[in-house]
């Protein structure tokens, strides 16, 4: 059996990665970062912000409620406060059809 490597999980990510990841500004995450609780980087003696793959699951909602859905930040706030746990389901639900459809599309193409 051929030894297969398994991914190794980084524990912290900084702002230019997290910003690359949504392919936004860190100016951006920086701002999100005031504006909802949900997201709480450490800080390293230096002051620059590390953020935990629990953020990044964070930014993933909110993007999609901001950006995906168009939600205004007061409203994705109030839609996280009332209801974090549905609001989570309804976006792994919309993050699963999504990569269905992409796996059915590719599936068409390479009849």
């Amino acid at each position: 059996m051929p030894y297969k490597e398994k991914e190794i999980e980084r524990l912290f990510y900084s702002i230019g990665e997290v910003a690359e990841m949504f392919n936004v500004k860190t100016s951006l995450i920086r701002y999100w970062e005031k504006e909802f609780d949900i997201i709480r980087p450490k800080k390293n003696k230096k002051g620059n912000r590390l953020f935990t793959k629990a953020d990044i699951d964070n930014f993933h909602l909110i993007f999609h409620l901001v950006k995906e859905r168009g939600m205004t930040l007061k409203g994705a706030k109030k839609k996280i406060k009332e209801n974090k746990d549905d609001t989570e389901k309804n976006f792994e639900i919309v993050k699963s059809l999504k990569e269905i459809k992409q796996l059915l599309l590719e599936a068409r193409d390479s009849i």
